[in-house]
């Protein structure tokens, strides 16, 4: 509650947010992006950001902001159609500068509670369970913990009709944890049992600590748990505590190091009491390592340390989820953990839609040969289920009546 008061006051005393492209001299009391100019055609063609990549810039990045104007160094008549009735686009900025559109809703959904921002989510994500990969299983999860019935979505793979196990992967395993939350501990022991038997479908991907380690834990298979963690670790694990996605290059790709994040902290809790030391020091390393990187605007980005990779919407969402369990358990204290997760919840809020579009979330990816690869995977705006299950999994974390 002392957080949503900060943060309405601080709306209603904020000043006004100007975007500037191209060579604009910032005005004075205004908070400012500063965007490359560029005589592209908007909204902009091809995939974001490996093709036209300034253009996308400059349209996501008015998104992202929310600004009552957008000040232009010449005439983008483009532009100026494409933001009609969103935001003005000027060549001088007038005396008094309004809010617009866009930064009114921008406001309105920093307003929304956890709890709003999650039943809005639960209305588009969640809504079937097809496969119990993690990505459609952690939505109805979601929407467990929102306190809403999702029996009819599971008992499929309770009652023998469908076999949850049938095509398993890797996200399988991630997604019998929803078994493990409805206390359905037979399909928990099953999936755990196939994760020992086939190790080697961790394809060597730091996403593995994720996928298999919480999943051991719940089945009370501790020992092999912890063996996997310190087998991820060797295999990639960064000297400066950041994960390298695998061993092909050292890129620390976003969701590659928030699935390690989340995965410990939800592996944690799972454990028995004397286990928990070596995986709790575990977590806070790779937080501390992870905080430097938080951007102005609360996110992470596509690659972590990349300073000019766009900032990516489900990594910030899970590291967000992972940050506020270690709160919670009493593992991360202290006022900088506390700003860096409201900050990332300020970022997850701020852009999702009401109808569920999301802002830059970076699309499925297997390891990768080179950086630049990481660097060129396309950044979905709009629906999208991944974003959708960890936006709604944030929210419920944050909401003080979720089902725990």
């Amino acid at each position: 509650m002392r957080y949503l008061l900060c943060l309405l006051a601080l709306s209603l005393n904020a000043a006004p947010r100007v975007v500037t492209i191209g060579p604009v001299k910032a005005p004075r009391g205004v908070e400012v992006l500063a965007l490359p100019g560029t005589d592209a055609q908007f909204p902009p063609t091809g995939v974001a950001y490996r093709e036209n990549a300034v253009a996308h810039q400059v349209w996501r990045g008015i998104a992202g902001f929310a600004p009552d104007v957008v000040l232009t160094a010449v005439p983008m008549p483009a532009l100026a159609v494409a933001l009609q009735g969103q935001v003005p686009v000027v060549t001088k900025l007038p005396k008094r500068i309004e809010p617009s559109p866009m930064s009114l809703e921008r406001a309105r959904r920093l307003r929304r509670t956890p709890a709003q921002l999650a039943a809005e989510l639960a209305k588009v994500y969640g809504r079937e369970l097809n496969d119990v990969a993690y990505i459609p299983a952690f939505a109805v999860w979601g929407r467990q913990r929102l306190g809403e019935d999702v029996s009819a979505l599971v008992a499929p793979y309770l009652n023998g009709t469908k076999d949850s196990l049938a095509k398993h992967t890797a996200s399988h395993f991630s997604g019998h944890l929803l078994f493990a939350a409805l206390g359905h501990t037979e399909r928990v022991r099953a999936a755990a049992d196939l994760a020992i038997t086939e190790q080697s479908l961790h394809n060597e991907m730091s996403d593995s600590v994720f996928m298999g380690c919480p999943l051991l834990a719940s089945a009370g298979r501790a020992e092999a748990a912890l063996a996997h963690l310190t087998f991820m670790e060797k295999l990639c694990l960064r000297k400066d505590g950041l994960y390298r996605h695998s061993p092909l290059n050292e890129a620390a790709w976003g969701r590659g190091n928030a699935f390690p994040a989340l995965g410990l902290a939800l592996m944690i809790p799972a454990l028995p009491a004397p286990d928990r030391a070596r995986p709790i020091a575990a977590f806070t390393a790779l937080i501390n390592a992870l905080l430097p990187y938080q951007t102005r605007d609360g996110l992470w980005r596509q690659v972590i340390d990349h300073p000019t990779a766009y900032e990516e919407f489900s990594a910030t969402a899970m590291l967000g989820v992972a940050i506020r369990i270690g709160i919670r358990e009493g593992w991360l204290k202290g006022l900088r953990y506390t700003r860096a997760a409201d900050r990332a919840w300020e970022a997850i809020n701020a852009r999702t839609a009401s109808d569920g579009t999301l802002l830059d979330v970076c699309e499925s990816t297997g390891k990768q040969k080179t950086l630049e690869d990481y660097l060129g995977r396309a950044a979905i705006y709009g629906i999208d289920p991944r974003g959708g299950a960890m936006a709604l999994f944030l929210a419920t974390e944050r909401n003080s009546k979720s089902v725990q």
